[in-house]
């Protein structure tokens, strides 16, 4: 046993306390020598691997085989300082250790038998020097492979001068001045130097030709596209609801509505799935980005669902979800910006640079907020693969103010337009918009048991007004003809407030609060009339009355509210005009489930009241707006909707060998001729198409539609030919191409026809009473306008 004397401890701690700033020191120059190091290289040493050692080098990106070697003996001799630096900072805990114990030896193998502090230090410091000494005859030697290198390929990393790339050159130069501006440059090997410069454009992006002396292989091997499945309709939603997340009370609201329908959708596929028999269906991978609700766009609507706010958008989406998990698809859900970067494979940096790795979706369903969010993070990426994104779009986005050159010069330019997307990719919640494609949503369908309920049960003189906003019921005007209806019917509201009576709901008026969802519908149940008060437009509650066997009141606009007079519209993609609160249910539904009356003739309002009064109607639901309704639309639009590989239309002025027209036997309209052979790959069938001469001033969706017709954009491309004005004995004293979203049309005065020159203009809206237009209109299936009668 070896003692020590308190003078002894004195001793010991007064050279540990003098060691302490040398030891700093000698750390000191480690950490020195390795940064000088990793500085004077470059940058050529790249990021470790999981498991490697904080000072392994990878060697491989120097190249040859001897400064492998080289590098290799640096790494070691790093990692013995290392290990020497570690047995150091144990030293202090040892000596304790031998204090408390009264054991005088330190585990310290690697240092010679009985060599002293001082030594220990003294050969670690003289390992310092050492590597020192080795590193300057690395990086001398690196320096002379790296110009051997330089000269051996300099002649091959010049930018090429070859007319299939004509802007490398260009983007070489932009490289050269901005590659630092963005990390995820240097995350795909740009390090400033000409060849990962023309690395990165050959190969990550492509404005430059792929390198003769890179290895070709990884570069040339497309993946191979994963075999078909097929779907399978599913009926339970559980893993759905599992998928929806939660955490919101937007995203609780959705699940509430998807659980208290899950009986209806699973009875709409089986429906389905014997109307569609053994017809295969393709299994897509679809992401769901519901870009309203990140946080990066505020997500005002979530703080809002306990309040009264609007929850249209909510139910559509909630139905979309369930659409297409129902019909069989892969579903992935994101509803933050960061969930949304993490599927798509989006590289660490600012957005600027493509997706690393091929997208994984074949669809992707978003809002106009996700869109944005996906052009700012995805590079050039976006649009390589825009064409598989649709765009939810409750109001719709007309072709004038999609195409951003033509929106910016004839003034369509607004905050939502300009994506020069196909403009069928935007979907709509009412069938509006031919242009557009209609997605919808769903009302809850009754059982004949539920419909012999309500009609034992409804209350002659009870009326609900539709409106659970407070600022609804500032309309001005509004106390004249509810005043009127007093007289009546026993008016309910279904208004949110927190302590007291909103002040704006008049006294005589019973307001319930905000209703949970299946409150509401009780309610509905018992009333006889469902009023609106001009706000909101469009919105699903009308729908959803209708079908609990209400009638529909609403106000007729004079003139008709867009974005020329009403603020809602203002900014808005779209020159539609609303002459109702709700065009769908006055257009398409009607009397006498839907009434439309000014509402500032005092006289016309009282005499529909007492009219309605006196009408007896059943539940109506369309049957578009069925879950087997909304599963047959989407099933149709995903089996068959390609905008990436779609032909390109037929050029301006070209001909066919033989006309696919003929004249009807009335002379009134061009069809399709039974003998020609249907266009390959169009959809809907070409063979529906009939094409109609509008008289001036008339836009086709109206000129379709007075022919008990709809507009059908995709066949515009079949009219766009001087042949089809002369079939329709149009004189034709000159035919021009111009890019104008009225096209084809005819001129009267000037007998000039008019041909489209930019495909994504062809629209079913818009009107001039300059232009008879040419309209491709084609038949639709009872109950479901989106779809031709052999569209599925």
């Amino acid at each position: 046993m070896i003692t020590v004397n308190p003078d002894g401890k004195i001793m010991v701690r007064r050279c540990l306390v003098t060691l302490r700033p040398f030891r700093l020191f000698v750390l000191g120059i480690g950490f020195f020598s390795l940064c000088f190091l990793m500085t004077s290289l470059g940058g050529q040493l790249s990021a470790r691997r999981p498991g490697d050692s904080p000072f392994t080098i990878r060697t491989e990106v120097l190249g040859g085989p001897e400064s492998r070697g080289v590098l290799r003996k640096m790494s070691d001799l790093l990692e013995l300082m290392a290990k020497r630096m570690d047995a150091l900072a144990r030293l202090e805990n040892g000596t304790e250790l031998h204090r408390a114990s009264g054991d005088g030896h330190f585990a310290a193998d690697r240092f010679p038998p009985g060599a002293g502090l001082m030594e220990r230090i003294q050969a670690i410091a003289q390992n310092v020097s050492d590597i020192a000494v080795k590193v300057d005859q690395i990086l001398r030697h690196s320096l002379v492979l790296h110009s051997k290198v330089s000269e051996g390929r300099r002649d091959q990393c010049e930018a090429p001068s070859d007319p299939k790339f004509p802007d490398c050159s260009g983007k070489v130069e932009w490289m050269r001045a901005r590659w630092t501006s963005d990390p995820c440059y240097a995350f795909f090997g740009v390090d400033g130097t000409e060849c990962s410069f023309l690395i990165y454009l050959s190969e990550v992006e492509w404005f430059c030709p792929p390198l003769p002396w890179r290895n070709q292989t990884a570069t040339q091997m497309a993946p191979k596209p994963l075999p078909k499945v097929q779907a399978v309709f599913r009926s339970n939603l559980s893993h759905l609801l599992e998928l929806m997340g939660s955490g919101k009370e937007s995203l609780i609201f959705m699940k509430k509505r998807t659980k208290r329908l899950t009986a209806q959708w699973a009875l709409a596929a089986q429906r389905l799935a014997q109307k569609l028999g053994s017809v295969w269906r393709d299994q897509k991978q679809i992401l769901v980005h519901i870009g309203f609700l990140t946080e990066e766009s505020g997500d005002v609507f979530s703080p809002r669902v306990l309040k009264g706010g609007p929850l249209g958008e909510m139910v559509q989406w909630a139905d979309i979800l369930a659409t297409l998990y129902v019909l069989g698809h892969g579903l992935r859900i994101t509803v933050s910006l960061k969930e949304l970067q993490s599927n798509l494979g989006v590289p660490p940096g600012r957005g600027n640079c493509p997706l690393t790795m091929p997208l994984p979706f074949d669809l992707i369903y978003t809002d106009y907020h996700g869109l944005q969010q996906m052009k700012q993070h995805m590079g050039l990426s976006f649009k390589k693969y825009r064409c598989r994104i649709r765009v939810i779009d409750t109001f719709g986005t007309e072709p004038a103010y999609n195409h951003e050159e033509y929106a910016t010069l004839h003034g369509y330019r607004t905050n939502w337009g300009y994506w020069n997307l196909n403009p069928k990719q935007f979907m709509t919640m009412f069938p509006h918009t031919p242009d557009n494609s209609f997605m919808g949503f769903v009302s809850e369908e009754l059982n004949e048991t539920e419909k012999q309920l309500i009609r034992g049960g409804k209350a002659s003189n009870m009326a609900v007004v539709y409106g659970k906003e407070a600022s609804i019921w500032k309309l001005q005007g509004k106390d004249k003809f509810l005043g009127v209806l007093n007289k009546y019917m026993e008016i309910h509201g279904t208004v949110y407030y927190e302590s007291q009576r909103p002040p704006e709901v008049p006294a005589f008026v019973k307001n319930h609060g905000l209703l949970p969802q299946p409150e509401f519908q009780q309610l509905l149940r018992k009333a006889k009339l469902f009023i609106g008060f001009g706000f909101p437009y469009e919105g699903p509650a009308p729908l959803e009355a209708i079908a609990n066997g209400c009638v529909f009141l609403q106000a007729r606009f004079s003139p008709p509210h867009s974005s020329l007079n009403h603020e809602f519209f203002r900014g808005k993609p779209t020159s539609r005009e609303l002459f109702s609160q709700h065009p769908y249910a006055e257009n398409f539904i009607g009397k006498p489930h839907v009434w439309t009356v000014d509402y500032n003739n005092s006289e016309e309002f009282e005499a529909a009241i007492k009219a309605i009064m006196r009408t007896q109607v059943d539940p109506y639901l369309p049957y578009e707006y069925s879950c087997e309704g909304m599963l047959e639309r989407i099933h149709a639009y995903i089996q068959h909707q390609d905008f990436c590989a779609a032909p390109g239309p037929v050029p301006p002025g070209a001909r066919a060998p033989q006309s696919p027209f003929v004249l009807a036997p009335n002379a009134t309209h061009l069809e399709w001729a039974q003998n020609a052979s249907s266009a390959p790959g169009a959809w809907p069938p070409a063979h529906s198409l009939r094409a109609w001469l509008a008289t001036a001033g008339r836009a086709c969706t109206d000129a379709c539609l007075d022919h008990g017709l709809i507009c059908e954009p995709s066949f515009f491309p079949f009219l766009n030919s001087r042949d089809a004005f002369q079939k329709l004995q149009v004189p034709c004293d000159s035919t021009e191409s111009e890019m104008n979203h009225l096209y084809p049309a005819f001129a009267q005065p000037g007998r000039e026809c008019f041909l489209q020159k930019e495909p994504l203009l062809f629209s079913c809206a818009g009107s001039s009473t300059k232009y008879h237009r040419l309209c491709p209109c084609r038949d639709f299936r009872k109950g479901q306008v989106a779809l031709c009668q052999d569209c599925l």
